[in-house]
């Protein structure tokens, strides 16, 4: 071991996990990204990287900072689904820990993850793997991760590390900076300091729309907490969480990292910022607009220039928290009120899109979406479309979470379906950057409605176009529907706020 040149243990395993989709498995990750050894150095330096953004950004931060040597072991990463299929999961475990042993010794591990891990046999997938790299690496060697705010956050996960980085906005338009900030900790770490990490959990959960963080209760939390980094404060993090894991560790959590071994500093920030979550959860409440109201309003804008064009979010068919990405009550509904102008993304179906690719551009048929897939939500729809292009879904996001990111949707096709130009994709994904409509040469300018299958993380992608008053979310139904109630949870904590009104908190003494 060597201060000069530290040796760093470098792994990832990231999914967020909706307990109500279907499981998560091995080709999940293959389709995503499942890498190992130097193909991890590999696209850590690269500038499109298939990665989460924070790896290249730790990457960059200790090149910057001197000498140092990665240890690459592997890094895991799916599109959010349900539970991680058992097998993959203790394979990965298995697997990352003979290979963690075979490295020692190291002066540091840095995780990449994302912390709303689900797995079949456990609910808290995250906490067995920090747990299990503590156990190898012992008590003095810094371990330090960077989280996603919708992880749902144990004690294992916390007592583990040795520094907890969590996103600070929302859409994750910051993940490569906090790659960044969790190098500036592993140095720190490795020149000496002894930290402490505490967390406080309070029973809220509230509905992931209400989870922005450029205004609103989430923002304020975020921005206190910030104020108070300083002196003996390393690391705040507002963990919201993720409400469709159905998980016992859900909860709006407080994470403070301190320096100087300083838990009493730790207990008293991470108590005062739950405190304060818990004064003001009525303003985590949220509207969307109703169905009927969407399309009426949809086919007025399409026919009128002289209003400002809209974007329409199907947020409770979000692949981004564990939707299918083909529900069609939304598609349905503006086909047969005639909406025009209209551009639709992304539709998940595989078959769809290789009929289209076997007929060529240009050939008219009669499209039968979701014929492959029969899930709650993913109805039939058979509708009239032309093959207007064809794509094979490769790009490099241009702008907001994706921006510098290489992602690969699968062959894909442009539908004209009469007044709407539909995108299907055959990989799962979620809607979030002006890409995935650009490389069919749709102009994002001048489409007068943009339906997109996101919750939010379209919004640090389109934001050049839409303004915060041109954003409708569409209350339609969908398995990551803001509406909780709709839900029959069977692991969630209770009684939780909003979900139940008379949720009471008596704040914890002796943290």
């Amino acid at each position: 071991m060597s201060k000069d040149n530290p040796r760093i243990a470098v792994l990832g395993f990231a999914i967020e996990c909706n307990r109500f989709s279907p499981v998560s498995t091995a080709q999940d990750f293959e389709d995503d990204a499942d890498i190992r050894g130097n193909r991890i150095v590999t696209e850590a330096r690269s500038p499109a990287s298939i990665t989460l953004p924070d790896l290249p950004g730790f990457f960059a931060e200790m090149d910057k900072t001197g000498p140092w040597t990665p240890v690459p072991l592997r890094v895991a990463l799916a599109q959010p689904g349900g539970p991680v299929e058992e097998g993959f999961f203790k394979g990965l475990l298995s697997e990352l820990g003979s290979s963690l042993k075979a490295a020692l010794p190291v002066d540091g591990v840095f995780v990449s993850c994302h912390g709303a891990a689900l797995a079949q046999g456990t609910d808290d997938p995250d906490g067995d793997l920090f747990e299990m790299i503590r156990s190898i690496v012992g008590p003095d060697v810094p371990v330090v991760s960077v989280l996603d705010l919708h992880a749902n956050v144990s004690r294992r996960m916390t007592d583990s590390l040795s520094v907890f980085v969590g996103y600070l906005e929302n859409p994750h338009t910051d993940i490569y900076e906090r790659g960044v900030e969790a190098a500036k900790h592993m140095r720190e770490c490795l020149a000496g300091a002894r930290t402490a990490v505490t967390m406080v959990k309070v029973p809220l959960v509230p509905p992931q729309i209400s989870l922005l963080t450029a205004k609103g209760p989430y923002a304020d939390l975020i921005k206190y907490g910030q104020t108070k980094v300083g002196g003996d404060i390393l690391n705040v993090s507002v963990m919201a969480g993720f409400a469709y894991s159905d998980s016992p560790k859900n909860g709006l959590t407080a994470v403070v990292t301190a320096r100087n071994g300083n838990r009493q500093a730790a207990d008293a920030l991470s108590l005062d910022i739950a405190q304060r979550a818990w004064g003001m959860k009525e303003r985590f409440k949220r509207q969307m607009t109703a169905l009927a109201d969407a399309v009426q309003l949809a086919v007025s804008v399409g026919r009128d220039r002289r209003r400002k064009a809209i974007i329409l979010a199907d947020v409770a068919d979000n692949p981004g928290g564990g939707g299918r990405g083909n529900t069609t009550w939304l598609l349905r509904a503006l086909k047969a009120a005639g909406a025009q102008n209209v551009f639709f993304g992304v539709f998940n179906d595989a078959a769809v899109a290789a009929k289209a690719h076997e007929l060529g551009e240009g050939a008219i048929f009669t499209t039968s979406f979701n014929s492959q897939e029969q899930q709650e939500f993913s109805l039939p729809f058979d509708c009239e479309a032309k093959v207007a292009k064809l794509s094979d879904g490769k790009y490099v996001g241009r702008r907001g979470v994706l921006k510098n990111v290489s992602s690969d949707m699968g062959p894909s096709a442009l539908l004209d379906l009469g007044g709407i130009q539909l995108v299907v994709i055959s990989n799962r994904c979620q809607c979030m950057d002006p890409m995935q409509f650009e490389m069919f040469g749709l102009d994002i300018a001048q489409a007068r409605v943009v339906v997109v299958k996101s919750r939010g993380h379209f919004r640090g992608g389109f934001d050049e176009f839409f303004l915060g008053g041109q954003i409708y979310e569409v209350d339609c139904p969908g398995l990551t529907s803001p509406i909780l109630a709709n839900f029959t949870w069977t692991r969630l904590p209770r009684p939780v706020y909003p979900l139940d009104e008379e949720t009471s908190w008596t704040p914890p003494t002796g943290v």
